[in-house]
């Protein structure tokens, strides 16, 4: 399956693992390439395997997903992670937004929805309910709001918005005839003018205002 999404799970719950494998080995698109049972296994896993997508739990024994997201993104892993958590409290769930996963759902989300949602995020789309997106953004409200959009260049404003929709460095690249090197560092200076912390949160920033591809 050269062209399957590849996926390592992280999950502390033995069971869990096992039944999301179960289901996912039988979707033709989508290969499950190792697991691991905390945040320190399923980073050294990471980047091992290099997998497209981790299914990352938050709660775990040691070192939790959080800090497992923050481990990945010191090692630039470009793995997209998908939190798969038990847990509906923003305070939760916006830490791990904040410490760079591209969205999340619930262990009891429907198998086909799950699938979805790998794809989803693996074609570079992020993942929130708009009541989680209201308070991650909540948070960044004060030092970010609209007045800094006027520190951006316009080249920036462009990148900005194909962030908002999804798209990766290359695709944005390819969009906008550039070089990834040349994306990368727009990428770096939008968030440093909008006081953003990584790419989920710059696309929310665009949503929220008006800042579209």
């Amino acid at each position: 399956m050269a062209d399957a999404i590849k996926v390592l799970l992280v999950d502390d719950h033995q069971v869990v693992r096992r039944g999301l494998r179960t289901f996912l080995e039988v979707q033709d698109d989508i290969e499950v390439v190792g697991e691991a049972a905390d945040g320190a296994e399923g980073v050294d896993r990471a980047e091992e395997l290099r997998p497209d997508v981790i299914l990352m739990d938050v709660k775990m024994p040691g070192m939790d997903g959080v800090d497992a997201l923050r481990r990945l993104r010191e090692l630039d892993n470009a793995a997209r992670v998908l939190i798969v958590t038990s847990f509906t409290e923003q305070r939760t769930v916006v830490p791990a937004l904040r410490a760079g996963a591209a969205g999340y759902v619930y262990k009891d989300v429907d198998p086909d929805a799950l699938a979805g949602a790998i794809r989803s995020v693996h074609a570079g789309h992020i993942l929130l309910q708009p009541e989680v997106a209201d308070a991650l953004l909540s948070q960044e409200e004060t030092n970010s709001g609209p007045g800094r959009a006027g520190s951006l260049t316009d080249r920036e404003r462009e990148v900005l918005g194909l962030i908002a929709d999804g798209r990766s460095n290359r695709e944005i690249a390819r969009a906008l005839v550039l070089s990834e090197k040349t994306v990368k560092t727009h990428v770096s200076n939008i968030l440093m003018k909008l006081d953003l912390s990584d790419r989920t949160q710059a696309a929310l920033w665009a949503v929220r205002h008006g800042v579209t591809g």
